[in-house]
């Protein structure tokens, strides 16, 4: 039996406990941990768990009988707690994003080889149906070379969610919606498409005067075959409608399903190809579906690499990778400047200090409550 401890009690811990809970025969909710633990008291009568109940993590530290520990704690956390759980020899869990800074990836990364230790960054849109068979059909290559990628990474807060004491600061959040949101269709987009060679970008607050950071920022990345990406980031869409489109040289995919392929006529206007969209169906058609999607694929999947001694589908270089596409788009757009990729410690972004230093300032922040008594959310990634 998996033993779990869960750090931090806000609105996303709901999906980490309805996980866990659906592989009872493999893992045990044992502990959970809140600064505030009222939260952490009201959620085990919720769920009836029989846990021991913690307002500081690192009382837990010491307790051989945790074997994996889930963060669910404000950004700029995560890299202290999840350092100091591997350390002390617990694989970890962690929410999005990753850490605030490069730096801080690179130590959480060192952490887990140094104790032999599995470290997973949640991207729980990867484990969806669509886009694993939208992956697969990408790596058949049918397509073609992909000369056009469009990633829409479209969401909508209200002015008050900025309200929330740790979000809307560059110290506390480390970002806007290009790190807490988009960071589910960057991490995509970097698994399907691999690393671009630059980036350059814009950033906006448009909507939300409450907060340091940014609301909108759209960014394009540029490979090294000519190939680009357009990335849009976004809290001030109504309707949340998100997508990734890959355009082929003879045919363009996308999340949500869409298939369409084109051969030439003799003038150089479009033909469909419908041998090609047929192949590509097929392939599409294939792959089943997923037994297990979201939190719940993604927490069988560490807890399967447990039970296996295997690697999981999104380690900590994964993660990082993700963070360094998001830091790039920051660096972009506060300097003015194109930044070649991939960056290195001499990258003003590298540190968390480099970025509260060097990104843009947008408004001050306002309000700041304590929480919300509303916990309900969204999580995007239907593709339908």
């Amino acid at each position: 039996m998996i033993n779990i401890a869960i750090i931090g009690t806000g609105a996303i811990v709901s999906s980490h406990i309805k996980s866990y809970l659906e592989f009872q025969d493999k893992c045990k909710i044992v502990a959970l941990c809140d600064l505030f633990e009222d939260k952490a008291e009201h959620l085990a009568i919720e769920f009836n768990l029989s846990v021991d109940i913690y307002s500081n993590y690192k009382e837990l530290l010491e307790r051989s009988d945790i074997d994996l520990v889930s963060v669910c704690t404000p950004p700029y956390t995560h890299a202290d707690i999840s350092i100091d759980f591997l350390n002390a020899g617990k694989h970890v869990l962690v929410e999005k994003p990753m850490a605030s800074s490069l730096a801080e990836c690179d130590a959480m990364n060192q952490a887990a080889s140094n104790n032999n230790k599995l470290l997973s960054v949640i991207a729980q849109n990867r484990f969806t149906t669509p886009m694993m068979k939208l992956k697969h059909v990408l790596d058949t290559k049918l397509m073609g070379p992909i000369v056009h990628t469009q990633v829409d990474s479209f969401w909508w807060r209200g002015h008050s969610y900025y309200d929330l004491w740790w979000r809307g600061t560059w110290e506390k959040e480390g970002g806007g919606c290009t790190l807490n949101h988009a960071v589910h269709h960057i991490d995509i987009f970097q698994w399907m498409n691999g690393m671009p060679a630059e980036i350059t970008a814009v950033t906006s607050n448009t909507s939300h005067d409450n907060a340091e950071v940014e609301d909108l920022s759209v960014a394009i990345a540029k490979y090294e075959n000519g190939s680009i990406a357009q990335i849009t980031s976004s809290v001030v869409h109504h309707g949340e409608e998100q997508q990734l489109i890959f355009q082929g040289k003879k045919a363009r995919v996308s999340a949500p399903w869409k298939l369409k392929a084109s051969t030439s006529q003799e003038n150089g206007f479009p033909i469909e190809d419908l041998e090609l969209e047929e192949k590509i169906q097929h392939v599409y058609n294939q792959i089943p579906d997923l037994k297990y999607e979201g939190h719940v694929g993604q927490i069988n999947d560490i807890l399967s690499a447990i039970e296996d001694n295997r690697d999981v589908l999104i380690d900590g270089k994964q993660g990082r990778q993700t963070l360094e596409l998001i830091t790039a788009i920051y660096e972009s757009s506060s300097l003015g400047k194109t930044v070649k990729l991939p960056l290195s410690e001499d990258s003003p972004f590298y540190t968390r200090e480099g970025v509260m230093k060097g990104a843009t300032y947008f408004y001050e922040k306002k309000n700041s409550v304590a929480n919300f008594t509303n916990n309900t959310i969204t999580t995007g990634g239907k593709y339908e």
